[in-house]
């Protein structure tokens, strides 16, 4: 009997000494609830009345930071940090989780050292991972049904997929998406849209998840090969291949070609004196003797030269045969 008296005092006897060393307080706003981002910063506020001693945050049961009343907050990690907010009825501390990983989904806890001293939320961490369709541009003749293949790897949760053409949503029925999770718990998938274009359409896959701004997208334009907008891509890309053959043929010309031999390129005008150019009559006998004022080009002796009685343009020379 007097065991069990004991038995029953004892919990009253721990209660009077934890009042007594100041665990008279309580917590009077826990965490809520977040989602984050991958690589941003998840916060997290616990409101205790005055009179605590001792403030532990956890992670999935891990303490990952302390903050003792008479000393401040212990920090033993970067990613784990913390601020402090006081007024003359309470205490708040907010718990800083920074670059945030996938890994660091669960628990949050804050705990005051003190029966029924706790609270808890849950984070959850979202990966945007990539989306992609593996052509920009598509040409199909009329009449032909395609599909069109988009892919979302990497993500977390498995995205929200939806289509749309011409800036307009497409029905769900006219696609299909399967998802799937991988070892590194990061989801894919898979979405299908299948159709038969009358004409040019520019198709938008997107990819959601709570946490983006706005969806992440992908888009390629389908060219139904007759339509005016298909013509003019043909004819652009024409145009690129043409120019880009002249340009390598120039390019060739000037690295490797052969001399023209029959071009003369044009002289510049002479600003010197033109001197006069004599040549040698027809056969003759008889031979004049050039006048003294004028230049004459030397011959060999015995063979003097005759002259014309007009100067001959300096551009045109005109070979002579000596006799």
């Amino acid at each position: 009997m007097e065991r069990f008296q004991k038995f029953i005092l004892l919990p009253f006897i721990l209660a009077a000494s934890l009042t007594g060393l100041g665990f008279c307080y309580s917590i009077l706003n826990g965490p809520t609830n977040a989602t984050v981002l991958a690589g941003s910063e998840a916060r997290f506020n616990c409101t205790v009345a005055n009179g605590w001693a001792i403030l532990i945050w956890l992670l999935n049961t891990n303490p990952v930071l302390t903050v003792i009343n008479s000393h401040g907050p212990i920090e033993t990690s970067d990613r784990f940090t913390s601020q402090s907010y006081n007024n003359s009825q309470s205490f708040t501390s907010e718990l800083i989780i920074h670059n945030t990983q996938l890994n660091d989904s669960g628990r949050i806890e804050c705990s005051i050292q003190k029966i029924d001293g706790s609270s808890f939320a849950f984070l959850s961490v979202q990966v945007n991972g990539t989306l992609l369709i593996k052509n920009s541009t598509l040409i199909v003749k009329e009449n032909t049904t395609v599909e069109i293949v988009c892919e979302a790897l990497g993500w977390a949760p498995a995205p929200d997929i939806t289509w749309m053409t011409n800036d307009s949503l497409i029905d769900k029925s006219r696609y299909v998406t399967q998802q799937s999770q991988g070892s590194n718990s990061l989801y894919n998938a898979l979405s299908v849209l299948t159709l038969t274009p009358m004409d040019t359409e520019i198709l938008t896959c997107l990819a959601d998840i709570e946490t983006l701004p706005s969806p992440q997208n992908a888009t390629i334009a389908v060219i139904v090969g007759n339509s005016t907008l298909g013509s003019t891509y043909e004819n652009e890309v024409r145009k690129i291949s043409v120019k880009k053959k002249t340009d390598d043929r120039l390019g060739s010309r000037q690295r490797s070609g052969s001399e023209n031999q029959g071009y003369v390129p044009e002289e510049p005008p002479y600003t010197g004196q033109i001197p006069t150019v004599v040549s040698l009559p027809p056969m003759s006998t008889k031979f004049t003797v050039p006048r003294p004022d004028l230049h004459t080009s030397s011959a060999p002796k015995g063979r003097p030269q005759r002259h014309t009685d007009y100067p001959i343009n300096p551009k045109k020379i005109r070979n002579v045969t000596h006799v």
